[in-house]
């Protein structure tokens, strides 16, 4: 057995003593004696008690009750303002006002008062209990002229509780229940913000510490952490412990107060120290090895060795002399070799508590290493109670053998000072600024939760936009376009050969080869992705033009085509007015095109134009096509109730299938077009104003196109991070998230990318990856900032995706109506990366669409590839018909 950790303090005094004496009494005492390998094996059991007691299931029997209590924060140093705290546990309890002042100064005073608890009020009932404190802190109140104030109001309450919820008439506010060694965590946090622990060794022992809330079964929610009150007075309560106990661990539990209760306590307290020592050198002098086998009536007396008198007994050099006299107060006359061996029992007796709390303490400790997921953990424990402050040996053991058993946990230990009442103070001043940051919090995220009216009326509003859009005489003004496509058919399987097919709608723009074989529906492809400089994106049309001929020169070279004059089906993802399949006039660009000499001009000449500069080689334009009508035809070629698409992404936009009858700006009745809505720019006359906030105005007049594209910059992957990024500065400003420091990356524009947000939001992430991604971001956040940033990133998708959910009801219930259904079934074919990769916003689309048009069975289909694949079946749909029409 490892002895090696109570070799540190037996010459307690500077006189001979007999190694003799020492043998005997290590003899006797052989079962307090715990080595290294059983302190390690207490620490595995402590730390499986605390999972039982933490978990739904095992909590209602585990011994260790593992309480929540709701404190979800410790200070950050803003905290200011008057408070007022009691300390209720004892034979009297105080009243405190404490003032915690701000200016960048952590700076605590206090004013106090105590007033006796009578022995009638503490028996009688709860009632006259409260009623008397009521009494005492209206007392309070008028002597320090704190009459006319509401003061927010901490109790500290040192007996185990259940807690539901931390506030439960005098003017104050009681916002806050606090157990003492909560008190004692909170006040030294107050002081070095790494403190997550509380330990209170003193007339009782207990601890407490910061856990994370994904494992807190008993409370709702994953987010952040709340403070767990462990109680692990009771450890051993379930039998966990008998074969460390001993008979007088025994003996004193048959004659304690609460039998079979408390045992760990019972073995490590103040209260008990004493009279397991008295316990233990009665028994002693009963075997003839004390005193001669002289006992007293003294020694015999229960309560009659105090913790006090223990520490006294240790002391270094005067330990002796005390002993010799504490031993002849009782009644005895002690010889040398006595007082040597008494000192001794008091070593091992005060020893074993330190090794019993260091190896509970160190479960607590690697319990935090793991949860945060570190090799190393740094942190601070909070420390408190009599024993640990008056036994001259004891800190020191503690400290010592904790870091033994914990090697890889960098402890800090930090006195309390007035930890209970002070920590009260403290609970209720975190309170108090927690409920103040919440309470702005909130207001800002409440201007992103639409309600259903809401969401109704820009249905209604969509609604009516689509119809100006479609009339003759109001579709110049309209702000929702809806522009003719000249796709008039859906692909039936027939369509066959090879062909071409170019896709332009961001920074790449891609060359393809689609091979459709007809009856089998196969298609088979081959492409080549070209990037598009800036300054190219930004320059002259013809150089742009120019640039994708060169890229559609070097595929037909990659290929081997340079002599089959293919058809080519041009997608063309910008706003464009179009007078027949092959010709489209450029409306403005968008997505950070800049190219001049385009705006007003026919696309499909412009490429022309350039494939004639070049001169190498001649193509068939056959269609221009936006990528949405892509979208909507690459699922029509598989579903052929698909007659919406709809994309998601970068932008946002949708088309589908019209009745001829409705589109006056296009000759004809019969039959069906598709009509590319340009739907991005719907509330550009101001017509959904009421729901833009400030931060749509913010990132709306820091965009390449102010005053345009309103709904697109609420809805779309391009704009949500920006959106993001103004509350965060906004949320900064206002104090309340990064101690309120704005880093310089905040301030800069597009580094809150759309894949963040969904990375953000993603449920397996817990928050310690929220905040590397924040680090990443150069944002230096605590566990409560990247709550509340990820609460910021959910309103603002969420929003988007009920607004883009809103738009499309109104689709899909027109559509309803014009074919005279009472319920319809249709297909919606979906690209983009938003609706693809963000963890929520497809779910929330469609929970939308079907609380919104509810005789509609809506199916969503993800696109393959609706910008190439959709471009070639454009075109082979429009082959077949040409040929249809010459025939």
């Amino acid at each position: 057995m490892g002895m090696g950790i109570y070799s540190l303090d037996w010459r307690a005094s500077s006189q001979p003593w007999s190694p003799r004496c020492l043998f005997q009494v290590d003899r006797f005492l052989y079962h307090m004696r715990l080595s290294d390998e059983t302190l390690l094996d207490i620490m595995a059991r402590f730390q499986a008690e605390m999972q039982k007691g933490l978990g739904k299931d095992t909590s209602p029997t585990a011994s260790v009750k593992m309480l929540p209590t709701f404190v979800r924060a410790i200070p950050d140093g803003s905290e200011n303002g008057e408070f007022l705290s009691l300390d209720l546990g004892g034979s009297k309890f105080r009243v405190l006002k404490v003032q915690v002042s701000e200016e960048g100064k952590r700076n605590v005073q206090m004013e106090s008062q105590f007033y006796p608890t009578p022995n009638e009020i503490i028996r009688g009932n709860g009632l006259e209990l409260f009623e008397y404190v009521a009494d005492c802190l209206a007392d309070f109140m008028n002597t320090k002229g704190l009459k006319h104030k509401k003061l927010p109001l901490g109790l500290t309450f040192s007996f185990p509780c259940r807690q539901t919820k931390l506030e439960e008439d005098i003017h104050v506010d009681i916002l806050a229940l606090v157990n003492d060694t909560v008190g004692t965590m909170m006040t030294c946090a107050y002081d070095d913000p790494y403190c997550e622990v509380g330990v209170i060794i003193g007339t009782g022992t207990n601890a407490c510490y910061m856990e994370d809330m994904s494992n807190i079964d008993l409370v709702e929610g994953d987010e952040g952490r709340m403070c767990i009150n462990t109680e692990w007075g009771a450890f051993g309560d379930d039998g966990a412990l008998e074969d460390i106990r001993t008979e007088f661990d025994r003996e004193l539990d048959l004659g304690s107060l609460n039998p079979g209760k408390q045992l760990f306590e019972k073995m490590i307290s103040g209260l008990y120290l004493g009279e397991l020592v008295r316990l233990i050198l009665l028994k002693m002098a009963k075997s003839g090895l004390l005193f001669g086998g002289e006992k007293s009536s003294a020694l015999h007396t229960k309560g009659k060795i105090e913790t006090r008198h223990v520490a006294a007994m240790e002391k270094y050099k005067e330990g002796l002399a005390n002993t010799r006299e504490i031993l002849m107060d009782l009644g005895l006359e002690p010889s040398e070799a006595d007082c040597i061996a008494v000192q001794h029992v008091c070593t091992i007796v005060s020893f074993r508590s330190a090794n019993l709390c260091a190896a509970a303490l160190a479960a607590i400790l690697t319990r935090l290493r793991e949860n945060k997921k570190l090799v190393r953990l740094r942190t601070t424990v909070g420390m408190d109670g009599t024993l640990y402050k008056i036994h001259p040996q004891y800190p020191k053991r503690l400290h010592k053998v904790v870091r033994k058993l914990v090697p890889n946990c960098d402890v800090r230990f930090l006195l309390s000072e007035s930890g209970s009442t002070k920590g009260a103070a403290m609970v209720t001043a975190v309170a108090s600024r927690v409920q103040a940051q919440r309470k702005l919090i909130d207001t800002v995220l409440a201007l992103f939760r639409l309600t259903q009216e809401q969401l109704v009326g820009v249905q209604d509003k969509m609604r009516a936009e689509l119809e100006y859009g479609l009339k003759r005489d109001t579709h110049p003004l309209a702000t929702v376009k809806m522009l003719p496509t000249y796709v008039c058919g859906m692909p039936d399987g027939t369509e066959k050969g090879k062909f071409l097919a170019l896709d332009l709608g961001g920074t790449n723009f891609r060359v393809l080869l689609v091979k459709i074989r007809s009856g089998r529906r196969s298609v088979r492809m081959y492409n080549k992705i070209f990037a598009i400089p800036l300054e190219i994106m930004q320059g002259t049309g013809e150089e742009l033009f120019d640039h994708i001929v060169q890229c559609i020169a070097d595929f037909l070279d990659y290929m081997g085509l340079k002599g089959a004059q293919l058809p080519l089906g041009f997608t063309f993802s910008f706003p464009c007015r179009q007078a027949s399949i092959d010709k489209g006039t450029l409306i403005g660009w968008t997505k950070g095109f800049k190219a001049t000499d385009c705006e007003g001009e026919d696309v499909v000449d412009m490429l022309r134009e350039a494939i004639k500069r070049r001169n190498e080689f001649d193509l068939d334009i056959v269609a221009v096509v936006n990528d949405t009508v892509g979208t909507m035809m690459t699922c029509g070629y598989e579903d052929p109730n698909c007659e919406i698409g709809l994309i998601a992404g970068t932008g946002s936009n949708l088309c589908y299938m019209e009745e001829m009858r409705n589109i006056e700006q296009v000759e004809g009745d019969e039959g069906k077009m598709c009509i590319n809505t340009e739907w991005g720019g719907f509330g550009d006359n101001g017509c959904i104003d009421d729901i833009r906030t400030q931060y749509d105005k913010e990132v709306d007049e820091g965009s390449l196109n102010p005053g345009k594209q309103r709904y697109e910059k609420m809805t779309s992957g391009m704009y949500l991070g920006e959106i993001v990024r103004q509350i965060l500065i906004d949320l900064t400003k206002q104090g309340l998230l990064f101690r309120g420091q704005i880093s310089e990356r905040l301030r800069t524009r597009g580094i809150f990318e759309t894949k963040f947000l969904s990375q953000i939001e993603s449920d397996r992430l817990a928050l310690l990856q929220v905040r590397r991604i924040l680090q990443q971001l150069g944002l230096d956040s605590t566990c409560e900032d990247s709550i509340v940033v990820k609460e910021v990133c959910g309103a603002v998708s969420q929003r988007a995706a009920q607004l883009c959910g809103a738009g499309l009801a109104a689709i899909v219930e027109k559509r309803r109506e014009d074919q005279g259904l009472e319920h319809m079934r249709i297909t919606v074919g979906v690209d983009g990366t938003l609706y693809k990769l963000h963890p929520h916003f497809s779910r929330l689309l469609q929970e939308t669409v079907k609380e919104l048009a509810p005789r509609c069975d809506v199916t969503f289909m993800l696109s393959e590839d609706g910008s190439g694949k959709g471009a070639a079946l454009i075109t082979a749909v429009a082959k077949r018909l040409q040929q249809a029409g010459k025939n």
